[in-house]
């Protein structure tokens, strides 16, 4: 075999080795950062999880508590007289002076 012949042969054998040894870590860092990717969702579907369970505990003692309690919706049409006026500020305190019986 010539010398030239023998460095292409070599030359060509080195490249077919580094580009198998390319791609096969570069597959080995694909996979790794697939299995990240998975360990996040499973973070995040724990943590939605968790945040629900604390939704619910809270919306069960808010039914509780407003079974235990007397808890009345305010709305903005309260402050307005039957004329579509606002209602003064004090008279709305004195209204609500009189119906409470404090004022007696």
């Amino acid at each position: 075999m010539s010398r030239a012949s023998k460095l292409t042969l070599f030359g060509t054998s080195l490249f077919a080795a580094v580009t198998v040894i390319f791609v096969h870590n570069q597959q080995k860092w694909e996979k790794k950062a697939m299995h990240q990717g998975v360990i996040r969702d499973m973070e995040q579907q724990r943590v939605k999880r968790e945040r629900q369970l604390d939704f619910d505990m809270q919306r069960e003692l808010e039914a509780e508590y407003k079974k235990e309690q007397s808890v009345r919706e305010t709305t903005a049409e309260a402050n307005f007289t039957p004329s579509g006026r606002a209602a003064p500020v004090a008279a709305a305190a004195e209204t609500a002076v009189a119906s409470s019986g404090a004022g007696r």
